[in-house]
Protein backbone atom coordinates (compact mmCIF):
# COMPACT_ATOMS: atom_id res chain seq x y z
CA UNK A 1 0.00 0.00 0.00
CA UNK A 2 1.37 3.39 -0.99
CA UNK A 3 2.13 5.81 1.84
CA UNK A 4 0.26 9.12 1.56
CA UNK A 5 2.34 12.11 2.49
CA UNK A 6 0.49 14.56 4.69
CA UNK A 7 2.12 17.96 5.05
CA UNK A 8 1.19 20.62 7.59
CA UNK A 9 1.59 24.32 6.75
CA UNK A 10 1.17 26.14 10.10
CA UNK A 11 0.82 29.85 10.72
CA UNK A 12 -1.34 32.59 12.12
CA UNK A 13 -2.29 33.76 8.60
CA UNK A 14 -3.35 37.16 9.95
CA UNK A 15 -4.17 38.08 7.28
CA UNK A 16 -3.48 35.48 4.64
CA UNK A 17 -1.24 37.16 2.07
CA UNK A 18 -0.50 36.41 -1.56
CA UNK A 19 2.80 34.99 -0.30
CA UNK A 20 0.90 32.49 1.89
CA UNK A 21 -1.32 31.64 -1.07
CA UNK A 22 1.72 31.12 -3.27
CA UNK A 23 3.25 28.67 -0.79
CA UNK A 24 -0.08 26.89 -0.30
CA UNK A 25 -0.50 26.45 -4.05
CA UNK A 26 3.03 25.16 -4.54
CA UNK A 27 3.00 22.87 -1.48
CA UNK A 28 -0.34 21.42 -2.61
CA UNK A 29 1.40 20.08 -5.72
CA UNK A 30 4.19 18.44 -3.72
CA UNK A 31 2.19 16.43 -1.18
CA UNK A 32 -0.84 14.13 -1.25
CA UNK A 33 -2.58 16.23 1.38
CA UNK A 34 -1.76 19.68 2.71
CA UNK A 35 -3.28 20.82 5.98
CA UNK A 36 -3.21 24.57 6.44
CA UNK A 37 -3.07 24.80 10.24
CA UNK A 38 -4.30 28.14 11.54
CA UNK A 39 -2.87 28.86 14.98
CA UNK A 40 -5.70 29.68 17.37
CA UNK A 41 -4.32 30.35 20.83
CA UNK A 42 -1.09 31.93 19.66
CA UNK A 43 1.17 34.40 21.45
CA UNK A 44 0.73 36.97 18.70
CA UNK A 45 -2.09 39.47 18.97
CA UNK A 46 -4.19 39.03 15.85
CA UNK A 47 -6.31 41.46 13.86
CA UNK A 48 -8.78 38.74 12.83
CA UNK A 49 -10.36 36.11 15.04
CA UNK A 50 -9.49 32.48 14.45
CA UNK A 51 -12.92 31.94 12.89
CA UNK A 52 -12.36 34.82 10.48
CA UNK A 53 -8.90 33.55 9.57
CA UNK A 54 -10.31 30.06 8.99
CA UNK A 55 -13.05 31.47 6.76
CA UNK A 56 -10.55 33.48 4.72
CA UNK A 57 -8.15 30.54 4.37
CA UNK A 58 -10.92 28.12 3.38
CA UNK A 59 -12.11 30.52 0.71
CA UNK A 60 -8.61 30.91 -0.70
CA UNK A 61 -7.93 27.16 -0.52
CA UNK A 62 -11.01 26.22 -2.58
CA UNK A 63 -9.08 25.78 -5.86
CA UNK A 64 -6.93 23.08 -4.24
CA UNK A 65 -8.90 19.89 -3.51
CA UNK A 66 -6.12 18.33 -1.43
CA UNK A 67 -5.90 21.30 0.97
CA UNK A 68 -7.76 21.17 4.27
CA UNK A 69 -7.93 24.21 6.56
CA UNK A 70 -8.22 23.65 10.31
CA UNK A 71 -7.42 25.49 13.52
CA UNK A 72 -4.95 24.17 16.04
CA UNK A 73 -4.20 24.98 19.67
CA UNK A 74 -1.13 24.16 21.71
CA UNK A 75 2.01 22.49 20.48
CA UNK A 76 2.45 22.06 16.75
CA UNK A 77 3.99 18.68 17.57
CA UNK A 78 0.73 17.39 19.02
CA UNK A 79 -1.23 18.59 16.01
CA UNK A 80 1.19 17.16 13.44
CA UNK A 81 1.41 13.75 15.14
CA UNK A 82 -2.35 13.67 15.72
CA UNK A 83 -3.04 14.33 12.04
CA UNK A 84 -0.45 11.84 10.78
CA UNK A 85 1.75 14.56 9.32
CA UNK A 86 5.11 13.58 7.83
CA UNK A 87 6.22 17.06 6.74
CA UNK A 88 6.01 20.58 8.16
CA UNK A 89 6.08 23.28 5.48
CA UNK A 90 7.62 26.61 6.40
CA UNK A 91 8.17 29.72 4.33
CA UNK A 92 11.46 31.58 4.19
CA UNK A 93 11.15 35.11 2.83
CA UNK A 94 14.57 36.50 3.62
CA UNK A 95 17.81 35.61 5.34
CA UNK A 96 16.42 37.19 8.51
CA UNK A 97 13.80 34.39 8.70
CA UNK A 98 16.41 31.67 8.44
CA UNK A 99 17.88 31.72 11.96
CA UNK A 100 14.49 31.53 13.68
CA UNK A 101 13.15 28.90 11.27
CA UNK A 102 16.35 26.85 11.52
CA UNK A 103 16.08 26.81 15.33
CA UNK A 104 12.39 25.91 15.11
CA UNK A 105 13.13 23.06 12.70
CA UNK A 106 15.80 21.74 15.06
CA UNK A 107 13.43 21.82 18.01
CA UNK A 108 10.69 20.17 15.95
CA UNK A 109 13.15 17.42 14.97
CA UNK A 110 13.75 16.76 18.66
CA UNK A 111 10.00 16.64 19.34
CA UNK A 112 9.08 14.80 16.11
CA UNK A 113 12.07 12.79 14.83
CA UNK A 114 10.02 11.17 12.05
CA UNK A 115 8.74 14.48 10.65
CA UNK A 116 10.72 16.50 8.12
CA UNK A 117 10.67 20.28 7.80
CA UNK A 118 10.60 21.58 4.23
CA UNK A 119 11.40 25.23 3.55
CA UNK A 120 9.84 26.94 0.55
CA UNK A 121 10.67 30.42 -0.62
CA UNK A 122 7.87 32.52 -2.05
CA UNK A 123 7.91 33.68 -5.63
CA UNK A 124 10.00 36.81 -6.21
CA UNK A 125 7.11 39.27 -6.04
CA UNK A 126 6.19 38.02 -2.53
CA UNK A 127 9.69 37.82 -0.99
CA UNK A 128 9.10 40.70 1.40
CA UNK A 129 5.38 40.37 2.06
CA UNK A 130 4.46 39.56 5.65
CA UNK A 131 1.19 39.61 7.50
CA UNK A 132 2.71 42.03 10.02
CA UNK A 133 3.68 44.52 7.30
CA UNK A 134 0.29 44.18 5.62
CA UNK A 135 -1.55 44.85 8.90
CA UNK A 136 0.62 47.86 9.72
CA UNK A 137 0.31 49.40 6.26
CA UNK A 138 -3.47 48.84 6.24
CA UNK A 139 -3.87 50.34 9.73
CA UNK A 140 -1.99 53.45 8.58
CA UNK A 141 -4.22 53.84 5.53
CA UNK A 142 -1.77 52.49 2.95
CA UNK A 143 -2.60 50.46 -0.14
CA UNK A 144 -2.07 46.72 0.41
CA UNK A 145 -3.91 45.57 -2.72
CA UNK A 146 -0.65 44.18 -4.20
CA UNK A 147 -0.16 41.91 -1.19
CA UNK A 148 -3.54 40.26 -0.53
CA UNK A 149 -6.46 38.75 -2.44
CA UNK A 150 -9.39 41.11 -3.16
CA UNK A 151 -11.60 39.40 -0.54
CA UNK A 152 -8.88 39.86 2.09
CA UNK A 153 -8.45 43.51 1.07
CA UNK A 154 -12.17 44.08 1.60
CA UNK A 155 -12.02 42.50 5.07
CA UNK A 156 -8.94 44.55 5.97
CA UNK A 157 -10.65 47.79 4.94
CA UNK A 158 -13.71 46.89 7.00
CA UNK A 159 -11.61 46.00 10.05
CA UNK A 160 -9.56 49.20 9.81
CA UNK A 161 -12.74 51.27 9.47
CA UNK A 162 -14.09 49.60 12.64
CA UNK A 163 -10.98 50.74 14.48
Amino acid sequence: MAHRTIAIYPGTFDPMTLGHQDLMRRASTLFDQLILAVAAGHHKRTMFTVDERLEIARELAQPYPNVEVVAFHGLLRDFVVGRGGRVVVRGLRAVSDFEYEFQMAGMNRQLMPDVETVFLTPSDQYQFVSGTFVREIAMLGGDVSKFVAPSVLSRLKTRVAQG
